[in-house]
């Protein structure tokens, strides 16, 4: 399941440059987070960093992108090309 960021976010700005994966970014009006490109950091850390570092805790899971820890760590295959 990826990550999305509610309209709690205050632009701190904290959270894009924690992502491994390019997956946040400014929106219209706070940041957010590309589903497509989103692996909760599996692959890379243990938590979801964005999560970790967030001052207002605004970035639980999406429910409309459910995916496995499986499916994430696919997708982390993919967006790295293939290197663990």
């Amino acid at each position: 399941m990826a990550l999305q960021i509610t309209d709690e976010c205050i632009n701190c700005d904290v959270c894009e440059p924690e992502c491994p994966n390019e997956a946040i970014s400014m929106g219209e009006e706070i940041y957010v987070i590309d589903p497509s490109r989103c692996t909760e950091c599996v692959g890379h850390h243990n938590e979801p960093q964005c999560v970790q570092v967030c001052p207002v805790a605004c970035i639980p899971k999406d429910p409309e992108h459910e995916e496995t820890h499986q499916a994430l760590f696919a997708k982390y295959l993919r967006l790295t090309g293939g290197a663990p």
